[in-house]
């Protein structure tokens, strides 16, 4: 049965294979002895790569390599209150708890605040940690189409009052489209039908927005989740909310509760950046935007169209064939953009998604898309 759903996958051109990483620089990446240009990193600031940035942390470095255990036992440390307490200023909300990763995070809020009785109305487009989330809980669970909140409105006046506890959820910057929610919108729905409102900023934390803080900074947001994995250049997940919140979590969130905390040394790195290299990583947020800023207006000029506006660019091809002849071609040009395809996305829109980070060359997405386009 294993061996039929394999051969069924890879006759969809759905079947996929971890590629061989050799190595990884700033903005570039070595796979089986070749090294490309990578416009495939979640690494939006660059921070990863940074060998002077990791010796000068490790230089006065003494911390443990594991916790050998969960938090709730023996598994925590000073660094997570730190973290913790950096996290929580920097969102201006009342507490923050740390989880091992954002699919662990996004799927053990869900799965603790939504029980029998509850319900959860959740963009369509969300990630698969959300959706996993709501498949877990013990809720009902209703999905509204991309961006439509007109719908969300008439499932919520539907909806609604037949249960106890009621989330919105939405990410705020979407990983495969780059484009962000109208959040401002979902504050109105939210307290007009007496909802949480929780939004996940893993692609908008540090990179997007007028702070390091995401797109929903100091607006009236109930819960947010986030990654340490991507902008920041680190390990780990959060999320930050109120006291009540927090406390319910850490009693109830199984993905916390039953998962051996993250060492310290990665602990004690994210919170070091946050800290003492800010100024640093707002810099690297600067020049984002200014490439950003950059192809954006390129492609407005030429009238090509995106769903975008942000640092996350998609190009969408269709059939899974055809974004996989192009990323090979892209590939064979020294480009390293891999075919996104379904389930990742839905039927019929795979595509290409480039990521842009602070050690992107506007030149280099240029020549990209002249490829893509030309035959």
């Amino acid at each position: 049965m294993i061996k039929q759903e394999l051969e069924a996958l890879k006759n969809k051109r759905q079947l996929r294979s971890i590629p061989n990483i050799e190595a990884k620089s700033d903005g570039r990446i070595i796979i089986d002895g070749k090294e490309y240009i990578n416009f495939a990193s979640n690494d939006y600031l660059g921070i990863s790569t940074k060998a002077g940035l990791r010796q000068e942390f490790l230089k006065n470095a003494d911390y443990l390599m594991s916790t050998a255990s969960a938090r709730l036992l023996t598994g925590s440390s000073p660094e997570y209150n730190k973290l913790e307490n950096t996290v929580a200023r920097l969102f201006n909300k009342e507490r923050a708890l740390i989880f091992n990763t954002g699919y662990q995070c996004n799927l053990g809020v869900i799965q603790a605040l939504i029980g029998r009785g509850d319900v959860v109305f959740s963009d369509k487009l969300n990630h698969a940690s959300i959706i996993d989330g709501m498949r877990l809980s013990d809720g009902d669970f209703y999905r509204y189409k991309h961006f439509d909140y007109d719908a969300l409105e008439k499932l919520l006046a539907s909806k609604r009052g037949k249960y106890k506890r009621a989330l919105i959820v939405t990410e705020s910057v979407f990983s495969m489209d780059g484009d962000v929610a109208d959040i401002d919108r979902l504050i109105e729905l939210k307290n007009k039908y007496n909802c949480l409102l929780m939004v996940d900023e893993a692609h908008a934390f540090c990179a997007f927005g007028e702070t390091l803080a995401g797109a929903g900074f100091e607006k009236n947001i109930d819960i947010i989740t986030a990654t340490f994995g991507k902008a920041v250049g680190s390990f780990g997940a959060f999320c930050v909310s109120s006291n009540e919140v927090i406390s319910y979590l850490i009693n109830k969130a199984r993905s916390f509760i039953f998962s051996t905390s993250i060492p310290p040394i990665n602990i004690a790195w994210s919170n070091w950046l946050l800290t003492e290299k800010r100024d640093y990583l707002q810099i690297q947020k600067q020049k984002l935007n200014e490439i950003m800023q950059q192809v954006h207006l390129y492609m407005s000029n030429r009238g090509i169209k995106t769903v975008s506006s942000t640092h996350i660019i998609p190009i969408l091809i269709g059939s899974n064939e055809d974004t996989l002849k192009i990323a090979e071609k892209l590939r064979a040009s020294g480009y390293y953009i891999p075919a996104i395809r379904p389930p990742t996305v839905p039927d019929g829109t795979a595509r290409l998604r480039i990521s842009l980070t602070s050690d992107a060359n506007v030149d280099d997405f240029i020549k990209v898309l002249n490829l893509c386009s030309s035959k």
